[in-house]
């Protein structure tokens, strides 16, 4: 395998820093602490770059905060400045080479996939196979093992500089386990961990009706006593090589339901929204209207909010449930409040 190396002068170009601002502020431009770092610009990248060369840069003290849907989990916080943008100017660089290294049929972080086709793809093989092998890693973020984490790293990078910067934010939680949940950084860690799984699976046993997103992933088959076996060995394989565990890991009929990526894949060709999916976005657009009376949200917001679940639904047979939640009056509703101001 090709190692890539000479990556630290295209990290800290100041281009790349000028890109990483520019990338990390996406979405958040209304924000304080955005608007101060976009007001000098020029200066913030100029000492992002002296930073960085100077090994001076060392990733701040995190803030917490736990949420609780769909499950409850601690998210980690890092400031815009500089650490969120130096997380974006390394995956600038990283990503085309990381993204390399994975299956097609990996879906979480990419360009051209995404849960939406993740759930088509898991569609196709619902209506070609008859039993599923379903499982996800148990508390998978705060299990990955640092040490494993750096040793897949070497595989693909030889750059110094590189890795003791990727090392450092990896060491910047204690205890060598835990990556994350918040960083931008810790979602493309975790793709790279696990497609050792990935390439184990799809090489090693030549697995082909195999998807993954994140740490959920199916595999699909004819012969149910082979899923039975395949689970076994991925139980090996995870605990041995990657030092992680499953939470899931069931084999049954497809006719039962695939419940994968938020939606519940049938053989017969229809998908049906998640239960749990359906009974959070019915509660968020009960308030909706609230909210937005109440100043809560504004128009912007409560508009995008409707157009998110009306983007979330189309992908589903969800005539009856749409109707359900009302979406055209609340929409109207939103365009008489916004006529009124």
């Amino acid at each position: 395998m090709k190692r890539h190396g000479h990556l630290w002068d295209k990290l800290v170009d100041p281009e790349n820093l000028r890109l990483a601002i520019k990338n990390a502020s996406r979405g958040k431009r209304w924000q304080r602490k955005v608007k101060k770092v976009l007001a000098r610009e020029d200066e913030c990248v100029q000492e992002l770059h002296n930073m960085l060369i100077s090994g001076q840069y060392h990733t701040a003290k995190y803030k917490t905060k736990v949420i609780y849907e769909p499950k409850q989990r601690t998210i980690f916080i890092l400031p815009f400045y500089p650490d969120r943008i130096v997380h974006h100017a390394i995956m600038q660089v990283l990503e085309p080479i990381w993204d390399g290294l994975l299956i097609s049929d990996s879906y979480a972080c990419r360009i051209g996939k995404g849960q939406h086709a993740g759930s088509r793809r898991c569609m196709q093989w619902t209506r070609q196979f008859k039993y599923c092998l379903k499982c996800d890693v148990s508390k998978f973020y705060p299990s990955l093992d640092h040490e494993v984490l750096r040793k897949i790293i070497r595989k693909k990078l030889k750059d110094p500089f590189l890795l003791n910067l990727l090392d450092e934010i990896i060491g910047s939680v204690p205890n060598g386990k835990n990556v994350p949940i918040g960083n931008y950084l810790s979602q493309w860690f975790g793709n790279i961990y696990l497609n050792e799984l990935d390439t184990f699976i799809k090489q090693e046993k030549r697995i082909k009706p195999y998807l993954r997103y994140c740490d959920d992933f199916v595999i699909f088959s004819n012969d149910k006593s082979e899923l039975h076996a395949l689970a076994g060995e991925i139980k090996d394989f995870l605990g041995s090589k990657l030092l992680l565990r499953l939470s899931k890991c069931e084999v049954f009929p497809v006719t039962q339901g695939i419940d994968f990526l938020g939606y519940r894949h049938f053989p017969q060709g229809y998908i049906l929204v998640r239960k749990s999916t359906a009974k959070r976005v019915k509660k968020r657009m009960s308030v909706v209207l609230h909210e937005l009376e109440s100043g809560r949200l504004t128009v912007e917001r409560a508009t995008a909010k409707v157009a998110s679940t009306e983007g979330w639904l189309k992908h589903a047979n969800t005539r009856h449930f749409s109707l359900s939640l009302k979406l055209a009056e609340i929409k109207k509703e939103i365009a008489n409040h916004e006529k009124v101001q």
